[in-house]
């Protein structure tokens, strides 16, 4: 990865993760040691939230293969009104679950669900915003884009971030999806898609 430019900001210390920006801002959560886990940078965190500012307040938001729960979690700070963090790892969901607790939210769910499973499900609701971030060795952002428009997971004029390997090809979005934002940082590109047209 490539080095980052010093900005003056403090960087979370090794297994732990920082709030950004809203209630919890720079509130520390802590990671679980789980192989191939790897949270959405603190930059790319606030670039995104930039990008969902106009939507963010009240939003309904669902983080598939959550992780860290960074993205879910960061939405809630910002005045999302839900947030279902899906992870199938047990010992992510255990962090998952104690971080939770530890901001005292209500607005948070977590489903320790391989997400593939979790979008396959009978119990469909809408969502407004999508955090797509699969591991990267496991090429699933096809199938769950896929997914979520068979199942019809998604609100109207759905905003759906996805998050890759630079090195993958790029996501083949669904029909009537659009291309909103497409950049890179190190090794990460990272995309916003809505289903407005």
């Amino acid at each position: 990865m490539a080095a980052k430019k010093t900005t003056g900001k403090k960087k979370s210390p090794a297994g732990q993760l920082r709030i950004v920006a809203g209630i919890w801002r720079s509130r520390l959560l802590q990671i679980a040691d789980v192989p191939g886990l790897r949270p959405t940078s603190e930059r790319i965190r606030e670039t995104l939230f930039n990008w969902l500012a106009p939507r963010i307040r009240g939003a309904r938001c669902l983080d598939l293969c959550a992780g860290t729960g960074a993205l879910g979690l960061e939405a809630l700070s910002r005045g999302a009104s839900r947030a279902v963090l899906v992870e199938r790892s047990p010992l992510a969901t255990k962090a998952l679950m104690a971080n939770i607790a530890s901001l005292e939210t209500t607005g948070a769910e977590v489903r320790n669900l391989d997400a593939r499973q979790y979008l396959g499900g009978s119990n469909v609701e809408l969502f407004d915003i999508v955090f797509l971030d699969p591991p990267f060795a496991e090429v699933l952002h096809d199938e769950l884009c896929r997914l979520l428009v068979e199942r019809r997971w998604l609100a109207a004029g759905a905003r759906i971030y996805i998050e890759t390997d630079k090195k993958q090809p790029q996501v083949c979005l669904p029909e009537g999806w659009q291309m909103l934002k497409n950049r890179t940082a190190g090794n990460v590109r990272y995309m916003l898609a809505t289903t407005e047209v």
